[in-house]
C-alpha cells in the first residue's frame, strides 16, 4: 500500500510545524496534536518525529490512507506517538470523547476534565495526490475510470458522482456546478449532460469529460493549454459527493473548542470556496459572534502561501492558502 503513495510531499510542512508548536511549554509532560486529514501522513509523521513528547491523533475517511498510514507508522517506529482513526473529521469532536482514554493514557493525564486540550489541530483540505493519481477512484479526468469521487469508497450509502449526474434535474445540476465549481458555463454543461444521459447513462470520467469539453464554446476548448474545461465541474461534483463545504462550516467551531489555551488550529485550503469559509469562520470566532464562551485570536492576518521554491518543486501546492487561529 505504501508504494501507491510514493514519495508524499506535504504542503507548507515547515510553516505548519513552526506555527503550531510556537506556544509549546517546556513544563508539560506531553503535547497533543490532531491531524484531521492524514492523507499521505507527511504532517502527522513530522509532528510525531520532531519531539518525543508530541502525541498525534490523526483522522482520515479514505480507507487507502488508513491502510498506508498504519504501515508508515510501524516503519518509522512511531506507534506510541500516533493514534490513527478511520473517520470523517466532521465526526471527530464527538468521537474524541469516546476515544480519550485510548489517546491520553492515565499516566499522562488522569481525567478528561484535567486534560487541557490540543496544542495544535491541522486541517489539510482537498484531494490528496494519491486520490488524483489513482485512476480508479474517479477524481481525475486524465484517466478513464468509474465516475465515483467518494473519499470513503467503502460507504455505499454515499451517492457517487455518477449517481448525481444521472439523477439530478438540469436546473439542480447547473446550480451545483455553478455554486461548487464557480463555472460560468454551468447551464450549457448541465444541458449537455441531460441530453447525453437521455441516450445512455454516464458512467465514466472520460465520458463526462467529453460531454463537458464539447459543451464549451469552440474557442475555449483546450485540453493541453491552461485550465481544462472539465476542471471546475469535476471539482463541483467532488465537493457535492463528499459534502465538503457543509462539513467544514459546521465542524470548525467544534474543533477550535478542543484547543488548549494558547493552542492553535491551522487550515490549508486549495480554492476560494474553502478559503472563504475558513476566513469567515475565523473572523466570527475571533469577533465573539458565535455562541461560544471561548476567546480566539487570528494569527495569520493574511493567508500564508507556499514559497516560489515549494511551488516549483510541488506544482499542486500553488493554490494552497494557510490560515491559523489561536485560542486565548
Amino acid at each position: 500500500m505504501a508504494d501507491l503513495y510514493g514519495e508524499h510531499v506535504s504542503v507548507l510542512k515547515d510553516e505548519i510545524i513552526t506555527l503550531l508548536t510556537a506556544t509549546v511549554s517546556a513544563e508539560q509532560n506531553c503535547h497533543y496534536f490532531a491531524d484531521m486529514t492524514f492523507g499521505g501522513g507527511g504532517h502527522t509523521l513530522a509532528f510525531a518525529a520532531c519531539n518525543e513528547r508530541f502525541r498525534v491523533m490523526a483522522v482520515d475517511q479514505d480507507p487507502d490512507a488508513i491502510a498506508n498510514g498504519k504501515e508508515l507508522i510501524l516503519q518509522q517506529g512511531l506507534k506510541e506517538r500516533v493514534h490513527l482513526l478511520w473517520s470523517n473529521f466532521s465526526n471527530f469532536p464527538s468521537q474524541f470523547e469516546q476515544l480519550f482514554s485510548e489517546f491520553v493514557p492515565a499516566s499522562e493525564c488522569a481525567t478528561r476534565k484535567e486534560w487541557r486540550g490540543f496544542q495544535g489541530i491541522l486541517i489539510d483540505l482537498g484531494v490528496s495526490s494519491h486520490q488524483f493519481d489513482c485512476g480508479e477512484r474517479g477524481f481525475s479526468f486524465r484517466q478513464d475510470a468509474p465516475l465515483d469521487m467518494r473519499m470513503n469508497y467503502k460507504d455505499n450509502t454515499i451517492p457517487t458522482a455518477a449517481d448525481l449526474v444521472n439523477s439530478l434535474r438540469e436546473e439542480e445540476l447547473a446550480d451545483l456546478i455553478f455554486e461548487y465549481g464557480e463555472e460560468r458555463f454551468s447551464r450549457r454543461i448541465a444541458r449537455a449532460i441531460v441530453q447525453r444521459r437521455s441516450e445512455f447513462a454516464i458512467k465514466t470520467t472520460m465520458e463526462l469529460e467529453d460531454i463537458i469539453f464539447h459543451s464549451y464554446p469552440a474557442n475555449l476548448r483546450h485540453r493541453h493549454r491552461g485550465a481544462h474545461p472539465a476542471t471546475r465541474t469535476f471539482q463541483a461534483l467532488r465537493i457535492a459527493v463528499n459534502r465538503e463545504l457543509d462539513l467544514l462550516t459546521n465542524v470548525l467551531p467544534e474543533l477550535c473548542a478542543l484547543l488548549a489555551p494558547k493552542g492553535r488550529l491551522a487550515c490549508i485550503s486549495f480554492h476560494s470556496l474553502e478559503d472563504r469559509i475558513v476566513k469567515n469562520s475565523f473572523k466570527e470566532l475571533a469577533g465573539g459572534r458565535m455562541e461560544e464562551s471561548l476567546k480566539y485570536s487570528i494569527i495569520t492576518k493574511k493567508p500564508l502561501v507556499p514559497s516560489e521554491e515549494e511551488q516549483s518543486a510541488n506544482p499542486r501546492a500553488r493554490s494552497a492558502k494557510l490560515r491559523v487561529i489561536e485560542r486565548l
